[in-house]
């Protein structure tokens, strides 16, 4: 930027930068990753919390007001961070952010603003890690950018000098890494995070200054030969944490240690929570550990490297049917029909309770059956995180119970995962259906006037049928949906309808006069809101 100046205007201008830059450097960066888990994903996991990072930016009005900016991009590292090294990049543009939130009045970064950052970045990265630096890692990179920027501001430097002053410090620094962390030696590389921060510096003093700082090719020596190491933790485990105090963080850094290894908790400042990282075997403890401290979002869950999820063969089948249902007689009655169950306890069922219940499967391949009673962001989030477990995880959009059983009718293991999910998901797509719900008070609908007490015939979210009860209702409900033709239908009774011996008689007496050769299945699921659930195939 001309004069060196480094506004908010300029930040964003280096955010767009330093991505074209990291993904230049991405697979260099991979290839040194080999502390603390040999993973090879350094820089990718870089890359994509920067995005993150610079899309959060992009979004934010404010496009001169440096502290606006730095603030943008501190939120959005922490929401997208990906892996250790996100984390640890989330803290640093934390730093940043907070230190020009205490300067707000200026409305550039100058070499003092600079120094003061990068130390703020060093502390909270430290922070993050539970209070351990470790020699040979990205903080050891940036605290001596830090020591030369501070250096710089010490003898009243421009900007661009600091910049250029902290980049060969880091530079210098990260070549000092192998003789300081033993994993590296034995590699023959340097540390991959410490590369990764040495491309951000650089990419920022390109910004301000205009010069391109020239750095050798950083590849991995020969290593000597090694021992094999024993086999790490099979899963890295991320996710937001909000409504959560310091004191519960920590609490459940202790219980995160307890579980594996290369636990960081980074707080995003304020009251907006914390993210958290670690490395262990069990998934599903380090995600319910986080649930008894405050409330999870963004749950991501994925295999290392080197240890892996499940291996083909190792899940006890090949391919199961996930049903969520409502209510124990629509439990036994989809687990009758062979799929594996997930009785939902609340109005929607959660990421985490989806996850579990996929995992609980045994397969390798699942095909979910939302039924209408998971949230679109809840399903997307818990078929994600099975994706990390190594679970081929098809979901299927059923939008009620009555489309869950049209699809599971056509369920056949014996065909590839791709034709099956997509057969079931053809019938449950061929299925109308709609419910029977009690007015609860005088309403204008798109079928007329109703009051409280009448039964209403739905489909298509519109109340379609308003009668004086709801078997009426549901005699109404049938005809029309049977209107364009049908072989099937499926009535399921729910918990709220009273007297259902004789809705049924009503039920079967009149599809057997007024459709004749239609079948009629009636089954008590118990479910709770609409009374009924009808389903015509």
């Amino acid at each position: 930027m001309a004069g060196g100046v480094l506004d908010g205007a300029a930040l964003r201008d280096w955010a767009h930068t330093a991505v074209s830059d990291l993904l230049t450097h991405a697979d260099e960066i991979n290839r040194l990753n080999v502390f603390p888990v040999a993973d090879a994903d350094t820089g990718t996991n870089m890359l994509f919390t920067l995005r993150s990072a610079l899309a959060e930016a992009n979004t934010e009005a404010g496009a001169g007001d440096l502290a606006r900016v730095a603030a943008a991009l501190s939120v959005g590292a922490l929401h997208g961070a990906r892996g250790n090294s996100g984390v640890i990049l989330s803290q640093i543009l934390r730093g940043l952010a907070e230190v020009t939130a205490e300067n707000h009045a200026a409305t550039s970064l100058d070499a003092a603003t600079l120094g003061a950052a990068l130390r703020r970045g060093v502390r909270l990265t430290i922070a993050s890690m539970g209070g351990r630096e470790i020699p040979g890692t990205v903080v050891s990179v940036l605290a001596a950018a830090a020591a030369a920027a501070e250096a710089c501001a010490a003898e009243r430097a421009a900007l661009g000098a600091a910049l250029l002053a902290a980049g060969e410090a880091a530079a210098t620094a990260l070549d000092a890494t192998p003789g300081q962390l033993p994993a590296l030696a034995e590699a023959g590389v340097v540390d991959a995070g410490g590369r990764g921060l040495v491309v951000l510096l650089d990419a920022l003093a390109t910004t301000v200054t205009g010069q391109v700082p020239v750095r050798r090719p950083y590849e991995p020596a020969e290593p000597a030969p090694v021992a094999a190491a024993a086999p790490g933790p099979r899963f890295e485990v991320m996710y937001l944490l909000a409504d959560c105090t310091p004191a519960d963080a920590e609490t459940l850094r202790t219980a995160l240690s307890g579980l594996g290894e290369s636990v960081a908790i980074a707080a995003a400042g304020g009251a907006a929570g914390f993210s958290v990282h670690v490395h262990t075997d069990d998934a599903g403890g380090a995600v319910e550990a986080g649930l008894t401290v405050g409330r999870l979002s963004r749950i991501q869950i994925s295999g290392l490297a080197g240890a892996g999820a499940p291996a083909p063969g190792s899940w006890a089948r090949e391919r199961a049917v996930l049903a969520v249902t409502d209510g124990n007689g629509a439990a036994q009655l989809f687990g009758t029909e062979g799929a594996g169950v997930l009785c939902a306890a609340a109005e929607t069922v959660s990421a985490q309770q989806l996850l579990r219940a996929i995992v609980d499967t045994g397969a390798a391949q699942v095909l979910v059956l939302p039924n209408g009673l998971v949230a679109a962001e809840e399903l997307v989030a818990g078929c994600t995180a099975a994706n990390g477990w190594g679970i081929d995880v098809v979901p299927l959009a059923t939008g009620s119970m009555v489309q869950g059983l049209a699809a599971l009718a056509l369920h056949d293991p014996t065909r590839q995962v791709v034709d099956d999910g997509f057969t079931m998901a053809r019938a449950a797509a061929a299925a109308r259906y709609g419910s029977v719900r009690i007015a609860t008070e005088e309403a204008l609908t798109w079928a007329g006037p109703c009051r409280a007490g009448d039964g209403l015939g739905i489909a298509s979210g519109e109340v379609l049928i308003v009668a004086d009860d709801a078997r009426a209702a549901a005699v109404g409900l049938i005809d029309l949906l049977l209107g364009s033709g049908g072989e099937l239908v499926t009535v399921l009774i729910g918990a709220g309808l009273a007297d259902p011996e004789a809705t049924e008689a009503a039920l079967d007496r009149h599809v057997h006069d007024a459709h004749p050769g239609t079948e009629l299945m009636i089954y008590d699921t118990g479910h709770r809101g609409d009374v009924l659930l009808i389903g015509v195939e």
